[in-house]
């Protein structure tokens, strides 16, 4: 029962269930924003529901209708989460490299004590 406690109340369960909820929560969203699009070029080019479609009697509307919602959501949440989560790690990628290549600039404790004893061992006299 232990190990079973333990497994439900590791971290890495915790953050999959909440990543899980965040993901079902933010469909609403991108499913809202997908009809918006539809709806725009429903307005454009007409009607952009296209489960009426037949080709040779086999009717592939309701797959070109889900193909266009897909490609709209997927460009949604490419544009949308994608492409501004990868500009905000490249910047933080930048500041780290920047704060390392500073670091690295300035001499280490080691180096200051070795020429504070240099400078003990042979002082300067002033005339």
């Amino acid at each position: 029962m232990k190990g079973f406690r333990d497994f439900l109340l590791r971290g890495n369960l915790i953050e999959l269930a909440v990543a899980f909820i965040m993901g079902a929560a933010f469909k609403s969203v991108v499913d809202a924003f997908t009809q918006i699009i539809m709806d725009i070029i429903g307005k454009i080019g007409g009607n952009p529901n296209f489960d009426t479609v037949n080709i040779g009697g086999v009717n592939v509307g309701v797959f070109l209708t889900a193909l266009v919602a897909f490609l709209i959501m997927a460009a949604v949440l490419y544009f949308g989460v994608v492409k501004p989560f990868q500009m905000i790690t490249a910047r933080i990628a930048a500041h780290k490299a920047k704060e390392e290549e500073a670091a690295a600039a300035a001499p280490t404790t080691e180096e200051l004590l070795t020429q504070i004893r240099d400078l003990l061992q042979h002082p300067q006299t002033s005339k």
